[in-house]
């Protein structure tokens, strides 16, 4: 856990995740440029890998966007949540492709250095139109990597947690920056319906994922007396897990183990990770990510390890639960509540 820093173990699930992976890459690379070169056989060998790199690139970038919302949704998707690191740095490498071959084709057969050539080739920075789209490209790449860089546990511990956590949420400006990027690209250079039209739709696919992931964690919040909300069915929650919801900004999983219900903060103190779509092994509410572990009763994990989240008041009116939203200090233990 927190004691030391370990290397990546690949069990017999990351094994199976990487090797699909790989096979996916590598079939989607070899169809394109096969394809391609049937249908477009005046392409030069740089533009098709330009253009295969890119599209896989964006493609994978859509699918690492709708995992989360896809894993709240639904359970059967938690897999793709744990192993999603790889298929971040997988697509850093494909974009990296893209962008050297795009500045060796377009940047470096005059006598400026590519780079500098790359900001200074067009400069109509106060065009919308014909701005300089490739840049916009560079900054993204250049997220990608920090992202991809510090992925290993070694930058979360020293970065801290929230300084890492805001890192990796500037996926969404890279985002931004490619759909920028794409779509002034086909207006300077490509007119085809095809990749307007794939590009709107996956954009829609997105927003619809995270809209509807975040109204399932909050929907159904009933203002109780003494600032208590009805939170959920004692039913509505599996044996071992847990029923997640936002409320008053809090981030709160209630656990149903043993005959009992408690209600801890859902962000794992390692990486940020949902504890509530963990379970409770060996009476510990263990991370799905990493297997950090807390006990249920007072969030705190077991000794040697002294990660702690706060913890939430909890009461049940028959079958009715109800939270508290008013976090207690982290550790701090309350008494369970029974199920009768």
């Amino acid at each position: 856990m927190s004691v030391n820093y370990a290397g990546i173990l690949w069990n017999r699930q990351k094994r199976i995740y990487d090797i699909i992976l790989f096979v996916f890459v590598l079939s989607y690379l070899g169809l394109y440029i096969g394809f391609s070169s049937i249908y477009n056989s005046e392409l030069t060998a740089e533009t098709l890998i330009i253009r295969a790199t890119a599209t896989l690139a964006l493609l994978l970038l859509h699918i690492i966007l709708i995992i989360g919302p896809l894993a709240r949704l639904n359970t059967r998707f938690l897999p793709l949540l744990y192993n999603r690191r790889h298929l971040g740095v997988t697509m850093f490498l494909i974009a990296l492709i893209h962008g050297i071959f795009s500045i060796l084709q377009f940047h470096s057969m005059g006598n400026v250095n590519p780079l500098i050539s790359l900001f200074t080739s067009n400069g109509n920075y106060d065009s919308l139109v014909r701005f300089p789209f490739q840049i916009l490209g560079f900054f993204a790449l250049v997220i990608f990597f920090l992202m991809a860089a510090t992925s290993h546990d070694f930058w979360l511990k020293n970065l801290s947690p929230k300084v890492w956590k805001g890192l990796h949420m500037m996926v969404y400006i890279a985002y931004a920056l490619i759909i920028m990027h794409v779509m002034l690209g086909i207006v300077q250079l490509d007119s085809s319906p095809f990749i307007y039209g794939g590009l709107m739709m996956g954009m829609l696919i997105i927003i619809a994922l995270h809209f509807a992931s975040s109204v399932k964690s909050g929907r159904g919040l009933d203002l109780k007396s003494n600032g208590y909300y009805y939170a959920c069915n004692v039913d509505d929650i599996q044996d071992d897990c847990a029923k997640t919801l936002v409320l008053n900004g809090e981030n709160i999983a209630i656990f149903k183990y043993d005959g009992k219900l408690s209600a801890i903060n859902n962000v794992c103190k390692h990486q940020n990770g949902p504890l509530g779509e963990g379970k409770v092994i060996d009476g510990c509410v263990t991370c799905p990510w990493h297997g950090y572990q807390y006990e249920p009763h007072n969030g705190s994990s077991p000794p040697p390890f002294t990660e702690k989240v706060s913890t939430y008041e909890l009461k049940l009116e028959g079958e009715k639960v109800f939270v508290n939203p008013e976090p207690k200090p982290e550790g701090t233990a309350i008494d369970p509540v029974k199920i009768s």
